[in-house]
């Protein structure tokens, strides 16, 4: 019998004592999207051949009592902005519509070598880009708690079909808090792994220095074995690091005058002033004094160049978007403009054309951003004056975690909000990731994790940020402070 609330570890029981098959479940979660997704729009493209192949495969394998892979037979989907060779890989802009994938992403490989079946890809904004999923080419996904509001993202698909219960996992990716601040708004829980940690072969490009794919799942421990699945050096992405990351977690324990006590937690006092909702910091602070009564010290910290981040991320993201963007000229692939009437002789004008009809409003304030900064008189003053910010808050991370183990901050300044209510503002819509972006910049690992509801019943998240390649340290205070949340 299959039953609701699964979790990898449950899924693997059930498939060893055969309580149902991989096909079962497969066409089970097929039919809760078929269900579901009408109203919540977290699929772009549902793979039902490919995930009922999968799940045959896993079938077969049992069939002969061979031993199970370590994801054997869970039902997953993938950001539409990485690549599953014969899906349709379109970033959610019309200039990728009709773009199938011709090679699979290496993090994309390792899930499906693992037994995980894919069910289909999500939805997402446009060339991640955006912070609510609403600018998408093909239609807003919606918070699977409350159909008026957001989901957040741009992972907005993927952490809602997660929410939803309509598939055990996902994947997606992290520029400035694109995992993060989603799954804060959905109740889920998303990493946002150490830069080069794992592999960005297959991801569309936005900002190279900045994103992560990263793993979203509904508890803890599932989010830890999609990374250890993902995690590890691939020869196709120089930025990848060949480093050991234990399966198991790390021990916690240190001796302090004489007792054996567990992590330092450092309060950032910057991510806890004006623009902060009251009942988000409420309840993450609530959760930091739980883990204070478990035997964790708790201590202010400073990140005194933390109020510079979202504008030193915005010049460098936009101008590496703006670089990443250009080779979408609709001649060698990329959209080309309908009608003839509206192109004219040159190639330029041919260009104008194709990138006028193909892109959306964000994806071109951001290009026309990104341009701007990277031209000739302005490059100093805001490029490169960005990147001296840049290492400015890298600095501040490092001497916080001299004294530190590990910060915990809200994930958002606020719960999700209602759809259409900052279209019309971006700034506004920028400020949804003023908790995220700083950690991007600094190349970290860092997880968002429910801690309770607000009092219109919203998920609230909590973030937890560690050094540099600390991803089990993290996940080992989470499980310490998780929670279910109940619809």
């Amino acid at each position: 019998m299959i039953k609701d609330n699964f979790t990898i570890k449950k899924i693997q029981e059930g498939l060893k004592c055969k309580d149902f098959s991989a096909v079962e479940l497969a066409k089970k979660y097929l039919k809760v999207i078929e269900e579901k997704d009408k109203d919540i729009h977290a699929f772009l493209e549902v793979s039902e051949n490919m995930a009922l192949k999968q799940a045959q495969e896993v079938d077969e394998k049992i069939a002969k009592q061979e031993k199970l892979t370590l994801l054997a037979g869970v039902p997953c989907s993938v950001k539409d902005a990485i690549m599953v060779e014969g899906l349709k890989c379109t970033a959610g802009s019309k200039m990728l519509k009709n773009y199938k994938a011709v090679y699979s992403a290496t993090s994309v490989k390792k899930i499906v070598e693992q037994g995980a079946l894919i069910l289909g890809k999500t939805n997402l904004d446009e060339f991640a880009m955006g912070s609510s999923t609403e600018h998408s080419a093909f239609g807003p996904t919606k918070n699977p708690w409350d159909l008026t509001r957001v989901p957040g993202g741009t992972s907005g698909g993927s952490v809602a079909s997660v929410s939803a219960g309509e598939n055990i996992f996902s994947l997606g990716s992290d520029t400035g808090g694109s995992i993060r601040q989603p799954a804060s708004f959905c109740g889920v829980v998303g990493l946002k792994p150490t830069y080069g940690a794992v592999s960005r072969y297959g991801l569309i490009a936005h900002g190279s220095s900045l994103e992560q794919i990263g793993a979203i799942a509904n508890n803890v421990e599932d989010c830890q074995t999609v990374f250890n699945t993902i995690k590890g050096k691939d020869e196709k992405d120089a930025t990848s690091v060949a480093l050991s990351f234990p399966t198991t977690n790390l021990p916690t324990g240190r001796q302090v005058a004489g007792r054996t006590t567990n992590y330092k937690i450092g309060i950032p006092r910057e991510y806890f002033g004006e623009g902060l909702d009251e009942e988000v910091k409420e309840s993450v602070l609530k959760a930091v004094k739980g883990l204070e009564e478990q035997g964790c010290q708790v201590k202010e910290v400073s990140l005194p160049h933390a109020v510079y981040a979202l504008a030193c991320y915005y010049i460098i993201s936009t101008s590496e978007a703006s670089a990443n963007l250009a080779r979408y000229d609709g001649v060698r692939y990329g959209h080309r403009a309908k009608s003839q009437k509206q192109k004219a002789n040159s190639l330029l004008e041919d260009y104008i054309a194709d990138r006028s009809e193909g892109f959306g409003s964000e994806v071109k304030r951001r290009i026309i951003l990104g341009t701007f900064c990277l031209s000739s008189g302005y490059y100093d003053a805001y490029y490169q004056k960005a990147q001296k910010v840049r290492e400015l808050i890298k600095q501040d991370f490092a001497l916080a975690f001299e004294k530190v183990d590990l910060l915990i901050t809200p994930t958002s300044p606020f719960c999700a909000f209602k759809l259409g209510e900052k279209l019309d503002d971006p700034l506004q819509m920028y400020l949804a990731d003023i908790y995220t972006v700083s950690i991007n910049l600094a190349g970290l690992p860092a997880l968002s994790m429910p801690c309770g509801l607000n009092k219109e019943k919203l998920p609230i998240g909590l973030q937890i940020i560690g050094p540099h390649f600390t991803e089990n340290k993290i996940f080992d205070l989470a499980k310490k402070t998780e929670i279910t949340l109940e619809k």
